[in-house]
Order: structure tokens, then C-alpha cells, then sequence
């Protein structure tokens, strides 16, 4: 599962990694912490304009919900849609295969529970590539009466090293390796060629993560870059899982 992620760097920086323009619409400001919960706006890349870098909100509303957003979002979230089975689901299948997406980010927080205990206190683990590098999560898109794009970030499950980190879902989003990122938005592909990118299509290089300050269920401003800084790791050691 994936319900919090960072986009820290400029817009320059991000212009520049990724070839793309933000649309002149777009406001762009980095942060520290995005929340599912709240719905806000990431920024990303569509099939359908490959060289601009827009807004779309976090919550994919099915296309029978576009015209009253509020209501479907009491019942339906869809902050993720599930890899393995969004082709066969009425609220996924259309945008898993005409409506793809990049979703920017350069890192996310995962429910971590130390010693495997899963009714014990949770810790939040910041994951990041080396040097905090750009990196895109497959996504998938629908856009609202209102011309408002929305979207779910693809997860399959967990390798090795998410699935220690993530150990109660054992989830993890689909970070697309490099070479994947066009191929992703390549609307000329069949069911078969996209599950074979859900299944094949996750970055090879290594992610490293830390602990960070408790926020589950309190109140305070993470929207900062303190909020990121590693923490001593409750099982005793700092910056790592074990």
C-alpha cells in the first residue's frame, strides 16, 4: 500500500530529470508529506500529454462517480488500485488500459511493526533512493466533469526488502524502473503486454529507509523537512530495518 509520499525537489530539478513541462496552470510546490487521507493534489505525467507535468488529485473516482465527487468519496477511496487484478475491476479496468499514468515522488512512509507484532505500536519508515533520486510510481488516471484529473498509484506485492519493511500487508507501490517509464505510457499496449510490466516493471535499484517521527493518529505539522530526518529506530538501530 502506499498513503503518504514526498516530492521535495524544485521545479527545475524535476523539469529537468524528466524532460517535461509544468503546464502554466500548475503552481507547483515541493512538499514534505502528502496524505492520502486528504486527498491532495501529486503531480504527474499522462499518456496523453507526455511532455507536460500536471495536477492530479489522490483518489481515482470511477467514471460513474465524476459528476458527484464528494459523495463517491465517502464510500470510495481508491487510493491505490492493486496490479494484479485492476484489469478485472469495473472501477480500474478502463484507465489500467487507456488512462496511464507517472506519478512523481521522491519518496513514501510505510507502516512498519517491530518484532512482527501487529497489534503493537506502528512505525513510520521514510523510503527513498539513493541520494533522495526522482523516481515515478505507475498510476492510473480519470479526469471529473469539472476537467480535475485523479488518480490511484499502482501496487503489486512486496520484494524482499518491502515485505520486511511493509511485514503486516506486505504491499509495495510500483516504482517503474527507468526503462519502463515510456513504455508505461504506451497506449498501443494489450492486457497481456501491461500485466507483464505490473509483474517485471519495478525499479532494480536498491531502497533504503529510515524511521521517522511518529505521526499516526497525532497532531502536528509534517509538512517540513525536520519531519524526514531519521530518528533512533525503536529496535535499536537508527536508519535501519533490523
Amino acid at each position: 500500500m502506499c498513503y503518504e509520499t514526498s516530492l521535495t525537489k524544485s521545479a527545475k530539478q524535476i523539469e529537468k530529470r524528466t524532460g517535461a513541462r509544468f503546464i502554466d496552470q500548475v503552481d507547483y510546490r515541493p512538499y514534505y508529506h502528502a496524505s492520502s487521507f486528504n486527498f491532495p493534489s501529486l503531480y504527474g505525467i499522462t499518456d496523453d500529454y507526455k511532455k507536460t507535468i500536471t495536477t492530479m488529485e489522490w483518489g481515482m473516482i470511477a467514471p460513474w462517480g465524476t459528476n458527484d465527487i464528494e459523495n463517491y468519496r465517502k464510500k470510495n477511496k481508491n487510493w491505490n488500485a492493486k496490479g494484479e487484478t485492476m484489469l478485472d475491476l469495473p472501477t480500474f479496468s478502463q484507465a489500467a488500459r487507456s488512462r496511464r499514468c507517472l506519478i512523481l515522488a521522491d519518496g513514501f512512509i510505510e507502516p512498519h511493526y517491530p518484532g512482527n507484532q501487529f497489534r503493537g505500536p506502528v512505525v513510520p519508515k521514510y523510503c527513498y533512493l539513493p541520494n533522495k533520486k526522482l523516481f515515478c510510481f505507475a498510476g492510473l488516471y480519470n479526469e471529473a466533469d469539472n476537467g480535475q484529473l485523479n488518480c490511484s498509484i499502482v501496487t503489486v506485492d512486496a520484494n524482499p526488502f518491502f515485505a520486511a519493511l511493509h511485514n503486516k500487508k506486505r504491499r509495495m507501490p510500483l516504482v517503474l524502473d527507468e526503462a519502463f517509464t515510456s513504455t508505461w505510457l504506451d497506449s498501443s499496449m494489450n492486457d497481456d503486454e501491461i500485466m507483464e510490466l505490473v509483474y517485471t516493471g519495478s525499479t532494480k535499484e536498491a531502497f533504503e529507509a529510515h524511521s521517522i517521527k511518529n505521526f499516526y493518529k497525532r497532531d502536528f505539522d509534517t509538512n517540513t523537512a525536520e519531519f524526514l530526518e531519521p530518528i533512533s529506530d525503536p529496535e535499536g538501530v537508527q536508519g535501519s530495518l533490523f
